[in-house]
C-alpha cells in the first residue's frame, strides 16, 4: 500500500484526506516516480472546491489532488527510453501529484530531468507557475522597453513573471498589498496597491503610459490596463476563464513555448531567477498547506514534502 491525498466531495481544505491506496506501478510507456515534493497552485484548490472548475479539466469524484511534483524514478515501463530508474525528475500529473507515487506517461504528461544543483523543493514549484508566467508574457509579445503592469505579482506565478519580464528588459509595475511592497522590490518591480483607484495610482507611477499588462489574479488589472489605453491584444489573463474581458488574451501553462522550461531552469541555475518558497509543509499537514495557499496572500510558492 501507499498514500495519496483524496477527496470525495467538493469543498475547502477539510475535504482532503491522506489515505492508504493500492500502490501503483508503471505499465508500458510509463514512468513511476517516488514523490519527494509537491508544489501547490491555486488551480489545485480551485478544482477541489468548485465542481465547474473540475468539469473544465475532466475531473470527477473521487479524485486525487495536486499537479506539480518532483522526485525519483523508481520504475520504468517497456518502451521508455528518455528516463531510467534513479533519475531525478519533476513534472505534472493533474489531480494526482499529492501521493507517495505518481505514474506518468511522457510526453503526454510533462516530465523533466531535475538538473544537478536544484533541490526537489525548487523543482516542484516549476511546471505550472513558471510556464504560466512565460505564456502570460509571450501572449502579450513583451519586449525590451515595455512598461508592463502585472496583477497579483507576489503570488507563485507573479514572482516568475516579474523576473522574466525584467530579464526581457521591461519596466515592471506589480499590484500587491501594502505589506508586500518590499517583497516585490526585491525582484526589481515597482509596487502599486490593488483595489479601488488602481488606474489613478498606476498613472501616477507611469505618467508616460503602460504598454502591456498581465492579470494573474482576476480581472481588475486587465480592466485597469484597458482604461489606461493598453490595446486588448497586449493584455493577458490566466484567472478569468472562461470569460476574460473583451479582446484580452486568456492563456496558461499549456500555451508556453517548447524551450521555455529550459530557458527558465538555465536562468535559475545562473542566479538570474530566484524561486520564492513561502512555506514548506509535510504531507500530513496538507489541509494547512492548502488553507494557506487558498488565502491568496502567499508570497511565492507553497511546497509539501513527503
Amino acid at each position: 500500500m501507499s498514500r495519496a491525498v483524496i477527496y470525495e466531495t467538493f469543498g475547502g481544505p477539510d475535504v482532503l484526506e491522506l489515505r492508504e491506496v493500492p500502490e501503483p506501478h508503471a505499465g508500458p510507456g510509463e514512468v513511476r516516480v517516488r514523490v519527494a515534493a509537491i508544489g501547490l497552485n491555486p488551480m489545485d484548490w480551485g478544482i477541489a472546491s468548485r465542481p465547474e472548475a473540475a468539469a473544465r479539466f475532466g475531473i470527477t469524484l473521487p479524485s486525487g489532488f495536486g499537479s506539480d511534483f518532483a522526485g525519483l524514478v523508481d520504475e520504468v515501463g517497456d518502451g521508455v527510453k528518455a528516463f531510467g530508474v534513479g533519475d531525478r525528475v519533476y513534472g505534472g500529473a493533474l489531480a494526482r501529484a499529492a501521493a507517495d507515487f505518481v505514474v506518468v506517461k511522457p510526453p503526454q504528461d510533462a516530465l523533466f530531468h531535475t538538473p544537478d544543483g536544484m533541490s526537489d523543493q525548487v523543482a516542484s514549484t516549476l511546471p505550472v507557475a513558471s510556464l504560466t508566467a512565460a505564456a502570460a508574457l509571450e501572449a502579450i509579445d513583451l519586449v525590451a522597453g515595455d512598461t508592463v503592469l502585472i496583477g497579483g505579482a507576489a503570488g507563485g506565478v507573479g514572482v516568475f513573471a516579474m523576473q522574466l519580464a525584467k530579464l526581457e528588459g521591461a519596466r515592471v509595475i506589480g499590484t500587491a498589498s501594502q505589506t508586500t511592497f518590499e517583497f516585490l522590490r526585491q525582484f526589481g518591480a515597482e509596487p502599486v496597491a490593488y483595489g479601488p483607484g488602481l488606474t489613478e495610482r498606476v498613472r501616477g507611477l507611469a505618467p508616460e503610459g503602460v504598454t502591456a499588462a498581465t492579470d494573474l489574479f482576476g480581472t481588475e488589472t486587465a480592466e485597469a490596463a484597458l482604461t489606461l489605453g493598453v490595446p486588448p491584444v497586449r493584455i493577458s489573463t490566466i484567472a478569468a476563464m472562461p470569460n476574460p474581458p473583451d479582446g484580452v488574451r486568456a492563456t496558461g501553462a499549456i500555451d508556453a513555448g517548447p524551450d521555455d522550461m529550459k530557458r527558465i531552469v538555465t536562468a535559475i541555475l545562473a542566479g538570474k531567477i530566484a524561486v520564492a518558497i513561502a512555506e514548506i509543509f509535510q504531507i500530513e499537514q496538507i489541509r494547512d498547506a492548502v488553507a494557506l495557499q487558498a488565502g491568496r496572500h502567499v508570497h511565492g510558492k507553497v511546497v509539501v514534502t513527503l
